[in-house]
C-alpha cells in the first residue's frame, strides 16, 4: 500500500497491514478466522470454477439440448455479462446491508441458479440460469473478498489468507477444467452445474455459523445513477468484446458497444466526483499502488485466457487427451501457483515490496508463455507443455495473490465491499478482452497460414491450428511483458505499510 492510507490520508476505519504485525482489531479467536478463510475459499472456488467448468461440458450440452454453434457462446456470455455488469452493485450492497446477508443470499442464489441450469430442458432455460448465476455471483464474490479483507489485519496472517484466496482465483479455472472433465466423462454435463449445490451447502453452513453481520456503510445510500451508468458501461464493454468473436471488429455490434461502454464509464467517473454517496469513491482508485494492482489483475485475466483455452484445444484436438486427462494436465501449474502464492505474499512482499515481486512474476510468466510457443504436431506433453506450465504457474503465483492483497488492503471498512468488487470486475473485463483479442488473432493466424496452401490437406489444417495456438501464446506473452513494465513503473518502492494513524478493525 501507499505510505498513507488512501489519497485522503489516514482514516480511522481503514483495514490493511498493521505496521506492528499485531492484530489491532477487536479479536475473534484465531481459529475462527481460519475457519472463516475456509468458508470464503469454498465460496470463491464455486464462483471461479464456473468460469471454465461449463466450457468442458458445452459439446455434450449442445448435443443434448440441440442448440446451434452460433448460440453456444451465449452459455458463456450470459454469465459474463451479468457478473461483470453487477459486480460494483453487489459490492456496495454488501457494504450497505451487511456482508453476512450478502454472502448467504449470494450462496443460496448461486446454488438455486445452478440447479435450474442443471435441470434445463432447453437453450433458453439454460441461458437464463447462467445469467442468474452471474447475478448472484456478482453479490457473492465481493462479499467474500471483503470478508477476508476485514477479518485479517495481522500482517502475517493476512498475507497467508490472501495467498490462499489468490491461488484459488488464479488456479480455479484450471481446477474447473479438471472437475468439468471428470463430471462430464463419469456422469453427465448437468453435474457441472449440480456440483455447485453441494459446494454451496458447505459454504452456507459455514457462513451461517461463523459470520456475524456488520454494516460499515449503514449511513450511506445507494448511488442509483452511478449504478445504472457503471452497470451499462461494463455490460457494453463485455458484450462488445464478446461480439468480436462472432461478428468481427468492424461490426457495429462490436465497436458500437465498445464506444458506448467507454462513454458510459467516463460518465460514471464524472458522476462519482459529484455524487453525495458515490458507488465507487474515487479515493479507492487514487492510491498509486492500488491502481497498479487493479491493472495487474486486468492484465493477468486477459493473458491467462491464452493458457486455458488454447492449450485445452491443443491437448484435446492435437494430442488426443480426454477432458479428464486435460484437466489433470493443468494440475502442475496449479501446484506451482499455490506454492509461489505462499512465497510471494508471506515472504517476498513484506521484505522487498511489490515493485520487485509483481514485475518479477510477470517476467517469469512471460518467459513461460514464450517457451510454450514451441509446441508442434509431433510434440510431447512432458517436454513441450509440462515445464512451461510450471514456469507460468510460478510467475502467476507471484502476481495474482499479492496484487489482490494490495488492491483491497488499506481501504476504509465501509468501502471494502466495493473495492473488492472492483478487483473482480477487473479480472472479468480482462478475461473478456483476452477472449475477444486472442480468439481474433488466432483465427487470423490460421487463415493467413492456409492462404496459398492446400486447405484440403489434413496436415496443412492441423498445422494451421498450431499457428493459431502459438500466435495466441505470443500475444499472451506480450500482455505479460507489458504487465512487467507497467508494474515496475507504477508500484512505489519499499514495503507496503498502513499509516500509523489508521486503526484496523475486524468484523466477524
Amino acid at each position: 500500500m501507499s505510505q498513507k492510507t488512501l489519497a485522503e490520508g489516514p482514516r480511522a476505519g481503514a483495514v490493511g497491514i498493521d505496521k506492528a504485525g499485531a492484530d489491532a482489531g477487536p479479536g475473534a479467536a484465531p481459529a475462527k478466522r481460519w475457519w472463516i478463510l475456509a468458508v470464503v475459499a469454498v465460496a470463491q472456488l464455486m464462483v471461479v470454477l464456473d468460469a471454465t467448468i461449463v466450457n468442458i461440458a458445452l459439446p455434450s450440452a449442445q448435443t443434448d439440448l440441440g442448440f446451434s454453434d452460433g448460440s453456444r457462446q451465449w452459455i458463456v456470455t450470459a454469465y459474463a455479462l451479468a457478473f461483470a455488469s453487477l459486480l460494483l452493485l453487489g459490492g456496495r450492497i454488501a457494504d450497505l446491508f451487511g456482508r453476512k446477508p450478502a454472502f448467504l443470499v449470494g450462496v443460496v442464489g448461486f446454488a438455486g441458479a445452478s440447479a435450474l441450469g442443471g435441470a434445463a430442458n432447453g437453450f433458453t432455460m439454460l441461458v437464463i440460469a447462467r445469467a442468474l448465476q452471474g447475478a448472484f455471483g456478482a453479490l457473492l464474490a465481493p462479499a467474500a473478498l471483503s470478508l477476508l479483507n476485514t477479518t485479517f489485519t495481522n500482517a502475517r496472517e493476512r498475507a497467508r489468507a490472501f495467498s490462499v484466496y489468490g491461488a484459488i482465483a488464479g488456479a480455479g479455472g484450471a481446477v474447473g477444467l479438471l472437475l468439468g472433465g471428470v463430471l462430464t466423462d463419469a456422469l453427465d454435463w448437468r453435474w457441472t452445474l449440480y456440483v455447485n449445490v453441494a459446494i454451496a451447502v458447505v459454504a452456507f453452513a459455514g457462513g451461517w455459523l461463523l459470520l456475524s453481520n456488520h454494516r460499515d456503510a449503514a449511513n450511506s445510500k445507494l448511488d442509483v445513477p452511478g449504478t445504472v451508468l457503471v452497470a451499462g458501461g461494463l455490460f457494453s464493454l463485455v458484450y462488445g468484446f464478446s461480439n468480436a468473436e462472432t461478428h468481427h471488429w468492424s461490426s457495429p455490434l462490436t465497436w458500437g458497444f465498445l464506444i458506448a461502454g467507454g462513454l458510459l464509464l467516463a460518465a460514471f467517473a464524472w458522476w462519482q466526483t459529484r455524487a453525495a454517496h458515490p458507488l465507487l469513491p474515487l479515493r479507492i482508485l487514487l492510491d498509486r499502488d492500488r491502481a497498479a494492482s487493479y491493472i495487474a489483475v486486468l492484465i493477468t485475466g486477459a493473458g491467462m485466457f491464452g493458457v486455458f483455452l488454447f492449450l485445452t484445444y491443443y491437448l484435446q484436438l492435437n494430442l488426443g487427451f480426454s477432458p479428464t486427462k486435460t484437466g489433470v494436465a493443468f494440475l502442475p501449474m496449479v501446484g506451482a501457483l499455490m506454492v509461489t502464492a505462499q512465497v510471494g505474499t508471506t515472504l517476498l512482499l513484506p521484505r522487498i515490496g511489490p515493485k520487485a515481486v509483481i514485475p518479477l512474476g510477470f517476467a517469469i510468466a512471460t518467459a513461460g508463455m514464450a517457451w510454450l510457443t514451441g509446441i508442434g504436431l509431433g510434440a510431447h506433453y512432458a517436454s513441450a507443455v509440462l515445464p512451461q506450465l510450471i514456469v507460468i504457474g510460478v510467475g502467476l503465483g507471484l502476481v495474482m495473490p499479492p496484487a489482490m492483497q494490495l488492491a483491497t488492503g488499506g481501504v476504509a471498512a465501509e468501502d471494502a465491499g466495493v473495492a473488492s468488487a472492483a478487483v473482480n470486475a477487473m479480472q472479468q473485463v480482462g478475461g473478456s478482452i483476452g477472449t475477444a483479442l486472442l480468439n481474433t488473432l488466432a483465427s487470423t493466424a490460421a487463415t493467413t497460414y492456409l492462404s496459398g496452401r492446400d486447405a484440403t490437406s489434413k496436415l496443412v489444417r492441423a498445422q494451421a491450428t498450431i499457428e493459431s495456438y502459438t500466435t495466441a501464446f505470443w500475444w499472451s506473452a506480450g500482455l505479460f511483458a507489458a504487465g512487467t513494465l507497467i508494474a515496475f513503473l507504477l508500484y512505489r518502492r519499499g514495503v507496503p505499510q498502513q499509516d500509523a494513524g489508521a486503526a484496523p478493525v475486524v468484523h466477524m
